[in-house]
């Protein structure tokens, strides 16, 4: 269940599920069908109703009544407490439009003008908060050509027929980066992307504990730098085949929930890089060291996938490893479409 209460607050109540209170086992397989559970939303605040008393004790009795009821039924956790809708939450955009996604929008960041590209859900609702996901592109290719599903790529790697099935509408966010890379030179790639949720979180109703990041080569180098510089800032990361030297690592010591997948026979960004990127979140997020999982046999096309153990409970760690190359679309025996944006999918939508 998601409540939002407007005026003077907007309040995101989340239900414990059933199977919060499973372990969050660890599953190799190479079968793509390889069932995982969900992981848990942790409390991060001993005394919810007590952090936000300023703001609360701004609430209807009525309301303070039924989630004071909701906390003693055990429904309510404390970080069901969200207070993070954005300030375009309640507004009528001003800046994005239904043709963002064919006419870029503009900004200057470190006196250079910088360009990015948004596509709304179908009906977009103002009073809904919702998903963001930026999609980077890889060394070479620009945002049009994720947004067309052109150079290699499927449409916004795939995910926008996934995501219309969700309950929390998504908002893509498509950027291009400087000499169709991200080579983030003095962390100026980070403050760009920075600038561009400011402004789209300003202008769009955007829930900011929802923000993710996807990309394939050097757009998974630089989902996996936001995920070092912004932290506990951004939800989750999906790197497609990245390296954590090219796009670096600023600070890069808080929990993020990452998911990684790379091929075996990478000749361009190697896999023992990829393992570097997933280690680093394998500390992070307190995960129980384990020994490295097989690799898939030579020729077999197949793939093995690995859910960590003991990672706190809402940094989740995945990592897939396929029998393949440097694309951003590997495909396994017998199958028709590529398993990346399931799987990418899979776990961003794990988090409501």
């Amino acid at each position: 269940m998601r409540l939002y209460i407007e005026r003077p607050i907007y309040l995101t109540t989340r239900l414990k599920s059933d199977h919060a209170a499973l372990t969050h086992g660890n599953l190799t397989s190479s079968h793509p069908n390889v069932h995982k559970t969900p992981p848990s939303h942790p409390s991060h605040h001993h005394d919810p109703f007590n952090h936000h008393r300023s703001t609360t004790n701004k609430l209807p009795q009525s309301i303070m009544a039924k989630l004071t009821l909701l906390t003693l039924l055990g429904l309510l956790t404390p970080t069901a407490l969200s207070l993070r809708p954005s300030p375009g939450c309640g507004k009528t955009p001003a800046l994005v439009t239904s043709s963002s996604t064919t006419t870029p929008l503009r900004i200057t960041s470190n006196n250079k003008q910088r360009e990015f590209f948004v596509r709304l859900p179908q009906n977009y609702n103002s009073s809904t908060p919702h998903r963001l996901i930026f999609t980077l592109h890889a060394l070479g290719g620009t945002a049009q050509q994720v947004i067309a599903g052109q150079g290699g790529y499927l449409p916004y790697y795939g995910l926008p027929p996934l995501a219309n099935s969700s309950t929390i509408p998504t908002v893509f966010v498509i950027p291009n980066g400087l000499n169709n890379g991200w080579q983030n030179s003095n962390g100026e790639d980070v403050t760009f992307l920075r600038s561009v949720l400011s402004t789209v979180e300003s202008d769009l109703c955007v829930d900011q504990d929802l923000r993710f990041s996807t990309g394939f080569s050097y757009g998974a180098a630089m989902s996996y730098s936001l995920a070092c510089s912004l932290g506990r800032e951004i939800r989750a990361v999906a790197a497609l085949s990245g390296n954590p030297q090219i796009s670096g690592c600023a600070a890069g010591s808080e929990p993020v929930a990452y998911y990684g997948q790379h091929g075996t026979t990478d000749n361009v960004l190697p896999l023992a890089q990829a393992r570097q990127m997933r280690d680093r979140f394998l500390k992070n997020n307190g995960c129980a060291a384990q020994a490295e999982p097989p690799v898939p046999a030579a020729g077999s096309q197949g793939k093995v996938k690995t859910v960590y153990t003991g990672c706190l409970p809402d940094k989740p760690v995945t990592f897939v490893v396929f029998d393949g190359g440097h694309v951003p679309t590997p495909r396994e025996t017998g199958e028709s479409e590529t398993f990346a944006h399931k799987e990418t999918w899979e776990f961003f939508s794990q988090f409501t």
